[in-house]
């Protein structure tokens, strides 16, 4: 956000309209204007992003990432160890994840994965096992499926 925050300073001031103007003209408080010009403003939500963008003439765009994040095969692995003497490895992962195949004694840490993995880290692990692979990504996720299934996983994501 604090990239939109400047956009949103540097096009008011090249409009010549105060804070307390355009928030006006957005319907929004002169509070809000300010802190999202200073980037402290932690959520602004989508529809009024939008229509402050439109009412200033700021293209918002959406880039879509050439390779996977970097080491979310890593986190991922160590997330799901926190709880574990013995740990997971972000090799074991990769395979567990390109095979389907989970290795006895990694049970419960993939337990762990399905049930509590924050669903950003659970993607980019995904993204990245299937890039390592090159297993398609779909069947990476028909391995998640059927493992929350056999696992009982409460997590919503799997129903």
């Amino acid at each position: 956000m604090p990239e939109l925050g400047l956009a949103v300073r540097a096009r008011r001031e090249l409009l010549g309209l105060t804070q307390q103007q355009l928030a006006n003209l957005a319907g929004l408080s002169r509070t809000t204007i300010n802190l999202l010009e200073n980037g402290t403003l932690s959520d602004l939500g989508f529809r009024k992003v939008m229509a402050l963008a439109d009412l200033l003439g700021i293209q918002l765009s959406a880039v879509t990432p050439s390779s996977p994040r970097p080491r979310a095969l890593l986190m991922a692995s160590r997330s799901a160890s926190v709880s574990y003497r013995e740990k997971l490895t972000s090799a074991e992962l990769a395979s567990a994840l390109a095979t389907g195949d989970i290795p006895e004694d990694r049970l419960p840490h993939l337990a762990t994965l399905i049930d509590e993995m924050p669903a950003a880290l659970l993607v980019s692990a995904v993204e990245e096992a299937s890039h390592v692979s090159s297993v398609p990504a779909k069947e990476i996720w028909a391995h998640v499926r059927k493992w929350a299934s056999e696992l009982n996983s409460p997590r919503l994501a799997w129903a």
